[in-house]
């Protein structure tokens, strides 16, 4: 597999491990909810690669889809390169916008997208999967990338979203009516399992349906013109003859050159039978097919969704998702070329429609187009889907959250939107990080829960259930091996007085078959003693990493 090489990668390549947890703080006052909780829909405004590592304990794992919008390194976003990674080439990047005229942008970019799709992948259920927007300027660089991040074997599809018909661009040569939508999967091989979900086609979701007495079909885009090496006149001269228009004049295949699907005879039976359909085009008659898409008991046929994603499946322009934003802030334009409902929609159709009770995450949340998606989803189907949104520009509150707040509860001068979806949000900021050495200090104390989180999900790699705990007797959960037990309270002066003594040790009560890993900023028991009460002792503060077995 062809790999590639760029400037800090080896300084990359693992940084999402050094990457400290930082608190996730509830802010009730921006949140649209009477319990502020992380298992509610959520809005974490922060830097997104710190966001995704406070996520992990939580959603390790869990997430069904994931939609992202990064920059596209236009070179006229103003994105900077903030990752504070632990080399000196790359602390000189901090701070500074990245624009056309610097020679390493690309470079900067990668290094920027390597430790995110990591964590992303991490927080990735293994069902999931993930759909991430691009354009030509790094598509062929990110596909490198998540071939090496997810495997090239579980690509399911690059598709192509055809985002504008015509107008201005900005090639001089011609005008770019695409962009790229990649999709992995995280561990199923697409070639040999299904991985998405086929779509079911209805009528509505065509332009140029027809009604007639058998009621409403969809007149395919192709005539009966057969094309081919073996589809010409020498070959097959009973395929090539006049056919008389309903105008009543004769027309032959195009150019003379191809001949007609069927013999005259059995074209003129289907004329007859109304299979085939005369349509006038540009001020030609030609003969197209009739292809209806529901059965004789009317149900919706389900079929592969295709690479193009355009008006087929009712896919809008960028200029939907525009006119869409200025509807719910009341004509106003406050962000530049969102992506439409309609694209979103579609792709967590693909990955959630047999699930409707998935969570979707989009670390990269913009003007909040997913969490839209979502709910709409939710009123249209009665599902459960829940959203993470990640955005760490100031906007996050007034635009992003904002508009989750009026489609939950409806935009009364909005035709479309006057009628909320329902629902609610938590919002978070991200908090101080959660480091021993500041926790020695007394300094940026995490909360006990917070704190629990942190331990339990580093030592046992397993999701943490705040309402296990149980602060009487100090336990914070259970895992595949372990009940783990934590001693702390965010007041330092109980930390230098604390020590898990023997009576503490027997107070845990009788073990069952899973040893007690038991956190304590110090122990006054021999080890000896510990062995036989099954307890295995952390100190805090102790930087941890998983110890899975």
């Amino acid at each position: 597999m062809p790999t590639l090489n760029f400037k800090g990668k080896s300084f990359v390549q693992n940084h999402h491990l050094a990457v400290k947890y930082h608190q996730l703080v509830p802010k009730k006052d921006k949140s649209l909810t009477d319990k502020v909780s992380l298992h509610d829909n959520l809005i974490v405004q922060g830097d997104n690669l710190n966001a995704l590592k406070a996520l992990l304990p939580t959603y390790a794992g869990k997430v069904k889809c994931i939609y992202i919008d990064p920059p596209y390194n236009t070179g006229n976003e103003g994105w900077v390169y903030n990752d504070k990674v632990n080399s000196p080439m790359m602390r000189e990047w901090l701070g500074k916008v990245i624009d056309k005229d610097d020679l390493t942008r690309h470079d900067k970019w990668l290094c920027m997208m390597m430790p995110r799709l990591k964590l992303l992948r991490e927080l990735l259920a293994e069902d999931g999967v993930i759909f991430i927007s691009i354009d030509y300027r790094e598509a062929h660089n990110l596909k490198i990338l998540l071939d090496e991040v997810f495997n090239e074997n579980n690509l399911i599809a690059e598709f192509i979203w055809h985002k504008k018909y015509g107008g201005g661009g900005d090639n001089k040569n011609i005008v770019t009516e695409h962009e790229t939508v990649f999709s992995y999967s995280k561990s199923k091989n697409p070639e040999l399992e299904q991985v998405i979900n086929a779509i079911e086609y209805d009528f509505n979701d065509f332009a140029g349906y027809e009604i007639d007495e058998d009621g409403k079909y969809y007149s395919a885009n192709e005539s009966i013109l057969m094309r081919g090496p073996n589809s010409t006149p020498d070959k097959r001269p009973n395929l090539c003859y006049p056919i008389i228009t309903p105008d009543g004049n004769e027309i032959i295949p195009r150019y003379g050159k191809g001949t007609w699907a069927y013999g005259k005879e059995t074209l003129n039976t289907k004329i007859k039978n109304n299979e085939l359909i005369w349509k006038k085009v540009k001020d030609e008659w030609m003969l197209y097919k009739k292809q209806f898409l529901y059965n004789d008991t009317d149900e919706v046929r389900a079929k592969k969704p295709r690479s193009i994603l355009d008006k087929r499946y009712s896919i809008g322009q960028t200029g939907e998702g525009t006119n869409i934003l200025k509807e719910i802030f009341n004509g106003e334009r406050l962000f530049q070329n969102p992506k439409p409902i309609s694209l979103i929609k579609f792709l967590l159709n693909l990955a959630t429609n047999t699930n409707e009770n998935s969570i979707i995450l989009d670390s990269f949340a913009g003007s909040g187009t997913t969490a839209h998606a979502v709910l709409d989803l939710n009123k249209e189907d009665g599902g459960n889907r829940k959203f993470i949104l990640v955005e760490m520009e100031d906007y996050a509150n007034t635009i992003t959250a904002e508009r989750v707040r009026r489609v939950i509860n409806g935009v009364p001068t909005s035709k479309n939107f006057k009628e909320g979806t329902g629902g609610t949000f938590s919002y978070f900021e991200l908090g101080e990080p959660i480091e021993m050495e500041s926790i020695l200090r007394g300094e940026n104390l995490p909360s006990f829960e917070e704190f629990a989180k942190y331990l339990f999900y580093t030592a046992t790699g397993e999701e943490f259930d705040p309402s296990q705990i149980n602060k009487a007797t100090n336990y914070i959960g259970t895992s595949k091996n372990y009940e783990v037990y934590l001693f702390y309270k965010a007041d330092i002066e109980y930390l230098k007085s604390t020590a898990l003594t023997l009576d503490r040790a027997k107070s845990l009560g009788k073990h069952n078959k899973k040893k007690r890993l038991v956190f304590a900023p110090a122990k006054f028991v021999d080890n000896h003693t510990l062995t036989d009460l099954r307890i295995e002792f952390s100190q805090l503060p102790f930087e941890i990493y998983k110890l899975k077995s």
